[in-house]
């Protein structure tokens, strides 16, 4: 009585198998979700295949930037050698998940907000047009968001980056006790231990040239990003390897601009951990930041970890735009306001 029940549930199964209606609700369960639901799985994707992917180079640059006990006068491929020795291959990636658990949310906030931000902008204010002054208008706003919600997380990894500790013992010609500054578990560990010290405003500190960095940053890069493709031939318009191109293009050129906003950031988040040697100057603002940076460091120090920044930025990018990419055609997001527009004109 049982086998007959059997055979015709098996038999109903392998029809939907074959007749593709297992898959049908799987498309269908996409296609049910809000766009703006789509943009963020697509973004925050994207961005934690792109920060995972030059996490060893984000390490390493940070350790420029904030000058820590022994990386000082190293270059790039020093840094990453004497950091491979200290802490192994796991040191390259010490911060990554604080990073990766912002820049998910980041990310998908980021190219959701900016799509959201661009339709209301074109549809409020019409006289606006819907160019590139658009792009960089929804674009800083984004980003601004995309901050205000996220920096706790930043914050947190930043200061799990800026340990360095020794934990192959002591090497060649190395250091044994490479920091003195207070150990961090982990992320929750940082950011229970950073409320308890100073609430909410310690959890935001380095706030001010973060937003004064970020704002000219995501606006300046969405705008050279749809300047440079508007100069691409119209068969090159799809092409993955352009937008790429104009991406890494556009993000190089916004972090040299901004770049210095981004030292003082990263100094400020640390400043409760440096050693007294430097004086134990706090900065009050961003202006005060970098004039103190330059005149007690030298203006070079406003450009630390440049070069690998620009190492890092062009993979990330590419890895980022093509994983968003991907993910908008698996996910059926249909064009933003800008090609319809143009279409329809």
């Amino acid at each position: 009585m049982g086998s007959p029940q059997g055979s015709t549930l098996s038999t109903n199964m392998a029809a939907g198998f074959v007749d593709g209606s297992s898959t049908r609700q799987g498309v269908s369960y996409v296609d049910s979700l809000p766009v703006y639901a789509k943009e963020l799985i697509a973004g925050g994707t994207a961005g934690a295949f792109a920060k995972t992917a030059v996490a060893p180079l984000e390490r390493t640059k940070i350790l420029l930037q904030t000058r820590t006990e022994g990386f000082q006068s190293l270059g790039v491929c020093q840094s990453l050698k004497r950091l491979l020795k200290q802490e192994g291959i796991r040191g390259f990636y010490k911060g990554n998940g604080a990073s990766v658990l912002r820049i998910v949310p980041y990310a998908a906030l980021h190219f959701m907000t900016y799509e959201q931000y661009r339709v209301w902008i074109v549809n409020n204010y019409s006289a606006l047009g819907s160019g590139p002054v658009i792009d960089l208008l929804s674009g800083s706003l984004a980003g601004g968001t995309a901050v205000l919600c996220t920096y706790p997380l930043d914050l947190a990894r930043t200061k799990l980056a800026y340990q360095v500790v020794d934990t192959r013992g002591s090497f060649k010609g190395g250091i044994t006790s490479i920091c003195t500054q207070p150990a961090y578990g982990g992320i929750k560990d940082v950011l229970t231990s950073v409320y308890k010290d100073g609430g909410i405003r310690a959890l935001y500190r380095g706030i001010g040239p973060t937003l004064t960095g970020i704002l000219p940053y995501a606006g300046l890069k969405f705008y050279v990003y749809e300047e440079l493709k508007r100069h691409v031939p119209e068969e090159h318009q799809k092409s993955i390897v352009m937008r790429l191109s104009c991406g890494a293009l556009a993000g190089l050129f916004g972090q040299t601009l901004t770049y210095p906003l981004d030292v003082v950031r990263r100094q400020m988040q640390v400043e409760n951990l440096r050693p007294s040697i430097e004086g134990d100057a706090k900065y009050r603002n961003t202006w005060e930041g970098l004039t103190s940076i330059a005149r007690s460091q030298g203006w070079k120090q406003l450009f630390a970890g440049l070069s690998i920044n620009y190492i890092k930025v062009v993979p990330s990018v590419a890895i980022g735009f093509a994983a968003y990419d991907m993910m908008k055609v698996w996910l059926r997001i249909p064009p933003r306001q800008k090609p319809q527009s143009v279409t329809n004109s």
